[in-house]
């Protein structure tokens, strides 16, 4: 018997198949990946040890078991599975039916693998050239870099992997896909339900949220709030009608010996209509919460599926907030920053961000998974929904408030200065004079919230001030601030600083 290969194609072996039919599949997902953290050719192209996820699959299977000790071999697995966590029960006779050994075989065969196994061995090979189509035999050497093969005479040719060759036979050892063997012994032959359980690499989900934003008079507005969750499957395997979990919350596990803590993110579904699919059902579950799909779903491998979260809320209620800061957000250091010129004023842009409070008299009142925000209106003109900004929100409970920042204002501008500084070393004090310039160049008035750091040390004291402030918090300071339209508003204050 021969087997041929050319190039690096290469016919699937034939090995004993799976046990049984799958009768279930369930997987609970966790992930590390926030919002577009992926890039097109993870997505698309595999990579999933690159996926920052993983996933604990199980696999309900019929099995025919032998009176005493049977060899099942489980080909379904995923090529990223964590053959550590792997377990294999009987839900028939959980009692008398036991593991003897377990085994994860992944020498999976390829055109490298194969040639490998003869090396040593007399193989032939056929190299087509412009003349034709060259046959000749020898013994392999090597398959490092090309193909080594030394002829009857002694000569040693060296060929690329593009030559056709012969083989043999064909060698044991070699698998086409990952499989798990274990060795199990049964006071009860006969068909059981097994149960196969494992930890698996390579599968990841975040959360994608849409919201629309409608403007009302003033700074505030209106959102309708959908949500999707996205699921990227790179595991090396696929899970047709599997039942679905994610779970919401950050759990912890043991760190490889480069640490990476695997954060997860779930999603809450609000109640469907009666003749719609069943969505997602959400209940607390330890310290996070856990969702699961109220029907099955399919997880091809490489591929990327959505899922509703919930149906969109109409009507959300939110803010727009207009914000300024002049200077770097800078720490607190062992000792005050007393040179003049320290922290930078050159910032011009005024940022813009929406907030909303997520409860039920606003019309939410869910838990809301970490993951990316991004936010449209609507072009009257054609009724087209227009991009204006996007941001990510780690998990938020129900009760809390949302801040997101969307971009820049374009006609809205800032200037901050230093226009005096004193220092007392003998007397252990500074001040300082700032003035900041917001110019509003639309033909409406504007709202701005003035954000400033007090960074120069920890005792400090507001002296004079053009414009009433709120102290935030041991450094920090809000103005809000009313610019007309077309018009320049200038804000003042003087800082003393103590130590």
């Amino acid at each position: 018997m021969h087997a041929r290969l050319t190039a690096i194609a290469l016919a699937a072996l034939a090995i004993p198949a799976s046990a049984a039919d799958p009768v279930a599949n369930a997987l609970t997902i966790y992930s590390g990946a926030p919002a577009g953290a992926l890039s097109p050719d993870q997505y698309r192209l595999g990579g999933g040890g690159q996926v920052p996820g993983y996933a604990v699959v199980r696999h309900e299977r019929a099995i025919d078991l032998a009176p005493g000790r049977s060899e099942i071999r489980f080909t379904d697995v995923a090529g990223l599975i964590d053959p550590t966590t792997v377990t294999f029960s009987s839900l028939t006779d959980p009692a008398g039916t036991r593991v003897v050994e377990q085994n994860f075989q992944f020498d999976l065969v390829s055109t490298e693998r194969l040639l490998e196994k003869f090396i040593d061995r007399d193989i032939t090979v056929e190299q087509v050239r412009g003349d034709g189509t060259e046959r000749f035999g020898g013994r392999l050497l090597s398959t490092q870099g090309g193909i080594v093969l030394q002829q009857d005479d002694g000569t040693v040719r060296t060929l690329s992997h593009q030559a056709s060759v012969t083989l043999p036979g064909l060698p044991g050892g070699l698998i086409t896909r990952p499989t798990l063997v274990w060795d199990v012994l049964t006071q009860k032959p006969g068909s059981h339900v097994s149960r196969v359980s494992y930890q698996t690499a390579g599968i990841t989900w975040w959360t994608d949220y849409n919201l629309t934003y409608t403007e009302l008079p003033g700074n505030e507005c209106r959102l309708d709030v959908g949500a999707w969750v996205s699921i990227v499957n790179q595991s090396g395997a696929g899970y047709p009608d599997a039942r679905l979990k994610l779970i919401a919350g950050d759990v912890h596990r043991a760190p490889p010996a480069s640490p990476v803590r695997a954060k997860v993110m779930a999603m809450r579904a609000a109640e469907a209509a009666m003749d719609a699919p069943a969505g997602f059902e959400e209940k607390q579950f330890f310290e996070y919460h856990l969702y699961t799909l109220g029907r099955p779903t399919s997880l091809p491998d490489r591929s990327t599926k959505q899922i509703e979260l919930f149906p969109a809320a109409a009507g959300v209620g939110c803010e727009r907030t207009l914000v300024y800061q002049g200077a770097r957000d800078y720490g607190l250091g062992g000792e005050p920053y007393t040179d003049r010129g320290f922290g930078g004023t050159g910032n011009r842009k005024v940022d813009v961000y929406l907030s909303f409070r997520n409860d039920r008299e606003n019309g939410m009142g869910v838990p809301l998974p970490a993951g990316r925000v991004r936010v449209s209106k609507r072009d009257p003109a054609d009724g087209s929904l227009e991009f204006i900004g996007e941001d990510r929100i780690d998990h938020t409970p129900r009760n809390e408030t949302l801040r997101l920042q969307l971009g820049s204002a374009f006609d809205v501008v800032g200037e901050r200065r230093q226009t005096d500084f004193r220092i007392d070393t003998g007397r252990k004090t500074m001040s300082e004079d700032i003035e900041i310039r917001l110019r509003n160049r639309k033909d409406v008035p504007v709202k701005v919230l003035v954000k400033e750091n007090l960074y120069r040390w920890t005792n400090w004291r507001i002296t004079a001030a053009s414009h009433t402030h709120e102290k935030q918090d041991a450094r920090t300071i809000h103005i809000p601030v009313t610019v007309g339209p077309d018009q320049e508003a200038v804000v003042k204050y003087t800082v003393r600083y103590s130590w």
